[in-house]
């Protein structure tokens, strides 16, 4: 099987169906790209057009969410 580097720590790791966390090489480091998603040091980009008057997103209010 390809070996391909693991997404957080760069160790060669195999692909699927072999390797059930590909794109990572352990539980561990798909653990710690989660919790970079719940700590917000990932984003997904949203352009302008998709900001609602006042600048916060549709899909979002942080009063609601607080």
């Amino acid at each position: 099987m390809p070996r391909v580097p693991c997404a957080i720590c760069n160790a060669p790791t195999a692909t699927r169906p072999e390797n059930p966390f590909a794109p990572f090489c352990s539980a561990r480091c798909k653990t710690v790209d989660l919790g970079k998603w719940l700590d917000g040091v990932y984003r997904v980009p949203v352009a302008t057009d998709d900001i609602a008057e006042g600048g916060e997103t549709p899909f979002f209010d942080p009063e609601v969410h607080s």
